[in-house]
This record gives C-alpha cells, sequence and structure tokens, in this order.
C-alpha cells in the first residue's frame, strides 16, 4: 500500500502560507490556494502566499465557503492550522453579508444582521454624513446618492458589503447574438463564457448586475461583454482603454449582433457619436485643459439613460472615473479584465464600487482545452558592456534602471532570436522610444508609438494579420486590446519596472491559437546582475501564479558576437543553441 508523501503547505500565523513547488501536487494545491489568497513571492523551491481580507472575501463572493478554505489548509497544511489562523480567518470571513444594502419604497437602506454593529458603525466619523434615520435596530436610512461612497467607506473600515439594492432597466435596446451568418462560421458562446455571464447576472436571486469577471488575454472578454449586453437588452455605455480597443470593441458588435452601424457610436478624441451603445475611452472622458479645470467629458455618463457600463481593462480605471463610479451605483456596472492586480493599490475601490469578483477562469485551464495558444516563457540575461557597466555602477538608483533597461547588448539579443524564430509573426515591445527607434532601424520593422495616427497603426496592424509583414515594433500602445491573432513570439525589451499587469498583458499578445497550431515563445530580455533583475522577478509573479513558468537563460560573448550556431526546430539558426542552457535551478 502506497504512502501518502507529507503536505506540501506551511500555514504560518501571520497569514503567510508556502507552498512547496517540487511537490508531486504542486499544481493542484496551487490551483485551489489561488483563489483565496495571493501570491507575494516565487523562488525555486517555495511560493510565497498571502491571504488578505481583499482575497478571502472575493472568493466568498465567486462561492468558496470559509469551511472550504479551512478544510483545504487543514489537508495539505503540514502541521495543520495554526488556531489564531483559523479564528481570524472566520472573524474576517464572517463580516462578509454582516452588512446588505437594500430598497424599499424608494429608500436607501443599510441593514446589519447585528444591532450592535450598526451601533458601533455609528460611532465612526467617517459615516456620520452616510447614517440616516435609524428605523428599527438593524435598520438605518442611508441618502441614495451615497450609495457608493458609503460602500467605500465601509470597505475601508474591514466591512464588505452586499448591495442588494437592485439596479434601474435603462433604456431599453432589443440585441440579438447572431448565431449564424452567411459566408461566417457559426457563433456560439463558449462554456465558460456563458459561466461567466451567468454569473454576472445571477437571475435567479436578483443580486446580480454588478462585478469583474476574470478572463486570460486572447479568451474572449468582449464577447462575454457582448452576451452581457444581450442578456440585459438595454443601453450601453462601455469604456476601454485607447482607440484601437474602441474599434476593436465595435466591429466585434457588428458582426455577432444584430445591431447596426447607426446604432454603435464611437467616442473617442476624433469623433463624439453618443449612440443607444456607445464605446469611448478613459482618456477622452478624464481629459481636462488643466488640472484646476473640469473634465468636460464626463457628462456622457448622463447622455442617455445606461441600463450597463461596462469598464474594460478595469485594472486600468482611472481615479476621476471611480469618483463619478460613485454616483452612478443604480446601474448596472460590468468590470472586465485578466487581472485584479493594480500597482496603485486601489483593489478595493474596485470591490466596493464596480462591485466584487464574480468569474474567474484558471489561465492553464484554457490552454489545456485549447482556448488560448501554449506559451513558453524564457528570461534571457544580457550582460552589460565593459562602459556601460561602470556607467551603471556609478549611476544614481534611477538613472540604473534606464540604463538596465536600454542595454545596447538587447538588440543583439533580439536579432538572434529573430533568427531562432524566422517567418514567425513576431511583436518586439519595449518602453523607451530612443531604443525602440533603434530596434526598427536594425530589423527593417514598422515602428508603432502613441505618436502613431491611428490610420497608419491599423495599416500596419492588417498587414500583420494579413502575413504581409511578419514583425512589429511596439511601444506600450501594444499592450492592450490589440487584436492580432496570429502573433507567435513576443519579445519583451523593457518594461514599466516591476509592473506585474503589463506582463500579463504582453504575454496575452501571443496568447490566441494559432491557425496553424504550435506553440507561442515570450522572452523578456533582463540585463543581468542589474535592478531590473528583482522587477523583472516582481513582474512574473502573476504569470507564475496562473501556472507559467520562466527558463532562465544566458547570453554569453559567442552569443553577442554572432557565433555559428546550430539549427533549431522552427528552421531558423539561433546562435547562442549550444550555450544558452537551461539552469534548473533558476526554472520559476
Amino acid at each position: 500500500m502506497s504512502v501518502r508523501q507529507e503536505p506540501p503547505l506551511f500555514v504560518l500565523n501571520d497569514f503567510t502560507i508556502l507552498l512547496e513547488t517540487q511537490h508531486p501536487e504542486f499544481e493542484t494545491v496551487r490551483l485551489t490556494l489561488s483563489r483565496f489568497a495571493d501570491l507575494v513571492k516565487s523562488p525555486v523551491q517555495l511560493h510565497t502566499y498571502r491571504m488578505t481580507p481583499l482575497s478571502l472575501w472575493n472568493a466568498m463572493s465567486c462561492g468558496m465557503k470559509p469551511g472550504e478554505m479551512i478544510d483545504f489548509l487543514t489537508e495539505y497544511g503540514k502541521f495543520g492550522v495554526p488556531a489564531s489562523v483559523r479564528a481570524e480567518l472566520l472573524q474576517l470571513t464572517d463580516r462578509y453579508g454582516l452588512l446588505h444594502l437594500e430598497e424599499e419604497g424608494g429608500r436607501l437602506l443599510l441593514v446589519s444582521k447585528s444591532p450592535a454593529l450598526l451601533n458601533e458603525l455609528r460611532g465612526y466619523s467617517s459615516l456620520t454624513a452616510w447614517l440616516g434615520e435609524r428605523l428599527d435596530p438593524r435598520t438605518a436610512l442611508v441618502p441614495s446618492h451615497a450609495r457608493g461612497l458609503l460602500k467605500q467607506e465601509l470597505l475601508k473600515l474591514g466591512y464588505p458589503v452586499e448591495d442588494q439594492a437592485g439596479f434601474h432597466v435603462g433604456e431599453s435596446l432589443p440585441i440579438r447574438l447572431q448565431p449564424d451568418r452567411e459566408g461566417r462560421a457559426r457563433f456560439e458562446l463558449r462554456d465558460y463564457q456563458r459561466e461567466a455571464v451567468d454569473a454576472f447576472y445571477r437571475s435567479e436571486d436578483g443580486q446580480g448586475g454588478s462585478g469583474v469577471l476574470l478572463l486570460p488575454c486572447g479568451a474572449g472578454k468582449t464577447v462575454v461583454g457582448i452576451a452581457a449586453m444581450s442578456r440585459l437588452q438595454c443601453a450601453t455605455l462601455i469604456l476601454t482603454s485607447n482607440v484601437a480597443s474602441v474599434r476593436q470593441w465595435k466591429r466585434e458588435i457588428l458582426d455577432k449582433t444584430d445591431l447596426g452601424e447607426d446604432q454603435v457610436g464611437e467616442y473617442d478624441g476624433a469623433t463624439k457619436e453618443v449612440r443607444p451603445v456607445t464605446i469611448a475611452t478613459y482618456q477622452i472622458l478624464t481629459h481636462r485643459k488643466s488640472k484646476d479645470d473640469p473634465f468636460g467629458h464626463m457628462q456622457l455618463f448622463n447622455e442617455r439613460d445606461w441600463g450597463l457600463i461596462v469598464y474594460d481593462e478595469v485594472h486600468l480605471l482611472p481615479a476621476p472615473i471611480f469618483r463619478v463610479t460613485a454616483d452612478i451605483q443604480a446601474t448596472r456596472r460590468l468590470g472586465l479584465t485578466a487581472t485584479l492586480i493594480r500597482e496603485d493599490g486601489c483593489e478595493k475601490e474596485v470591490f466596493s464600487l464596480i462591485g466584487p469578483k464574480r468569474y474567474e477562469v484558471p489561465w492553464k485551464q484554457l490552454e489545456r482545452q485549447g482556448w488560448i495558444a501554449t506559451v513558453r516563457c524564457r528570461e534571457l540575461l544580457v550582460r552589460l558592456n565593459d562602459k556601460d557597466g561602470r556607467q551603471y555602477r556609478e549611476a544614481a538608483a534611477r538613472q540604473q534602471l534606464r540604463i538596465a533597461a536600454e542595454n545596447p547588448g538587447k538588440a543583439d539579443a533580439v536579432l538572434l532570436l529573430l533568427e531562432r524564430h524566422a517567418g514567425q509573426p513576431t511583436l518586439i515591445i519595449g518602453q523607451y522610444l530612443k531604443q525602440l527607434e533603434e530596434l526598427a532601424r536594425r530589423t527593417g520593422a514598422p515602428l508603432i508609438t502613441g505618436a502613431t495616427p491611428h490610420e497608419q497603426r491599423e495599416e500596419w496592424y492588417q498587414k500583420f494579420r494579413e502575413g504581409t509583414i511578419t514583425l512589429l515594433v511596439v511601444s506600450k500602445v501594444a499592450n492592450f486590446a490589440i487584436d492580432l491573432p496570429d502573433a507567435a513570439v513576443a519579445i519583451q525589451v523593457s518594461g514599466s519596472f516591476g509592473s506585474r499587469q503589463e506582463e500579463a498583458q504582453r504575454l496575452g499578445r501571443i496568447l490566441r491559437p494559432k491557425r496553424a497550431g504550435g506553440e507561442a515563445y515570450f522572452y523578456s530580455l533582463v540585463s543581468e546582475g542589474t535592478r531590473e533583475q528583482d522587477f523583472s522577478f516582481h513582474r512574473q509573479l502573476f504569470l507564475v501564479e496562473q501556472g507559467y513558468e520562466y527558463q532562465v537563460e544566458e547570453l554569453d560573448a559567442r552569443d553577442m558576437t554572432g557565433a555559428a550556431g546550430q539549427p533549431d526546430k522552427n528552421g531558423g539558426r539561433f546562435a547562442s543553441a549550444p550555450s544558452m542552457p537551461v539552469r534548473e535551478e533558476e526554472k520559476r
């Protein structure tokens, strides 16, 4: 009879959880653990997770029970669950559901399961303006305009509010998904897309209509948003990250619904169309002439009686949009994103104002099912030359990061990678314009930056889709909402310091399944022995949590001088094939 190996978790008193990566059950345990704890560090042998109030409440909003969490930690913890952790976990999760908002006779009410809690809350000066007349020991009136502000403030105090006050229907708009079109493949929602819409809508209990759906890039978040519009049959305002995304949303809506051109409007720097479905950029809504001037386009929120507002790439939502959203809590709100990570720490604002996490599907699950491409992630360490190395050591901290990011050796590494993947559709993505201009010059590829006119961008994107060109050099404008399904290789030469969300979005550029099949490759070029390695490590955390493993490779002097190499399986020649071994101890 086989004896089960010791469990892989160490549950510590400070809500930290350590997971052994070499354990046979690592993948199974990681999948469940990541539902209610956040990855903090990912060294080779032990991954560090931490439970937070928000991670626990988001798990509960997706249907996970506190007992499930404790049973899981008990089963897989080497030494069980410390009593203090068990008690605090139950205390925190007990707060979820203690308070809820409801509407009765046109009045907004805050209802507490505990009269003592309502007494306690009335003692906070920050809540004085939002808690009105006490109707009974457990119920207080709330000004209707304070619905969002009260939820924000209570969350800061450690009390999540379940918003059951309902939503107004908004302007009616019949929308029918087109299941079949002449000359086109039949369109049907995938199972996980249907589940996501159902989780948002929750028609059976009437509590739906606000929340966030998490789906990998390339998994069809736009389609999920369109399906939600069809379910609700109402005028919809869609807010997204850039003009390219506006055009993509419009193409998809016209392709997958029975709406016509005259019913779908664009609202951006060049066009101001307000129609039953209007798609706007965050940039235009937050535009103003100076910091003292009002936001001239915020009136878009009141231009029609919107029944639904879709926040695409909700992790990018600017602070001024949060403020407006706090005032429109009676309108249904749908957040779409690949990751809830916000580098500004505003995850709580998303939870309280857009809504909690309603649905999430693991990236690797969709990969196994063939809905997104299999991606190999590799970090390439590139040494600074002697001159730049001396300059790096003598520079101030911030300048060191710039020197490391713009390491000239990265250009040589890019050329080697292009030779390895000759002919494959490839994106070179970076942060710094001078570096990108040099790469465009050396490769002969078109360069797309924020200054590139939208018409020119679309022309190059279309040529890339058609296969007329197979290489683009792109700045941060390619981080989001670019429909390049056949892109198979992404080479990241520099990024926004340690941005986990940016890493996920850039990998997302190559996640669409390839028509020709095969794997995709994501390379991150990092200057060896510099602070850029630390930032790179942090950037990778979210993807490691999703099950991606980074293999670390080194480029030596022979590689950089273009020594003859070996043909690889892709038919290209890569000078470092024999001299770029994967160091097993440096897999992440």
